[in-house]
């Protein structure tokens, strides 16, 4: 006897937990047709209000909205670009005289490889020599690792 493996392809859901979804306005027959179970006229007759979650988003009973009562201020930058830190420290965890790379880093998980730019920060102390490679860094990062010994290449 052979079991065989779960997959998409032999995936079903259990008896009696699905319902085919409820028709409406499709005529007198059907039990929903006309007013599509809703009544007549006021607000949960309309579109857009009182579907899954309530009425329409950010509505207040007519009082004035939260996002129109508070001020607005200051500006969201599109073009922001977030650095994953790597601080001197943690380039402890290398082994030395290791070449510090995007690549390094992350098999180090240090940082995420699909994640954005690595940039060094000379937080800690960095003893053994390193070279980095095709990272940003401040300016203090790049002293302690060129007065350890280390080389910084672009």
């Amino acid at each position: 006897m052979s079991e065989e493996k779960i997959g998409l392809h032999n995936l079903a859901p259990a008896r009696g937990s699905h319902r085919n979804r409820k028709r409406l306005g499709r005529g007198p027959g059907s039990g929903t047709g006309k007013t599509s179970g809703k009544g007549h006229k006021g607000i949960k007759a309309r579109s857009g209000h009182h579907g899954h979650g309530g009425n329409k988003p950010h509505f207040e009973g007519g009082q004035m909205p939260l996002t129109r009562r508070v001020p607005k201020r200051g500006f969201t930058n599109p073009f922001r670009i977030e650095s994953q830190v790597v601080h001197l420290m943690d380039l402890t965890l290398l082994p030395k005289g290791a070449e510090v790379t995007r690549e390094t880093l992350a098999a180090a998980g240090l940082i995420r490889s699909a994640k954005g730019h690595a940039k060094l920060l000379a937080n800690g102390e960095i003893t053994h020599a390193v070279t980095v490679r095709g990272i940003k860094m401040s300016a203090a990062a790049r002293e302690k690792i060129v007065a350890a010994g280390g080389r910084v290449e672009e």
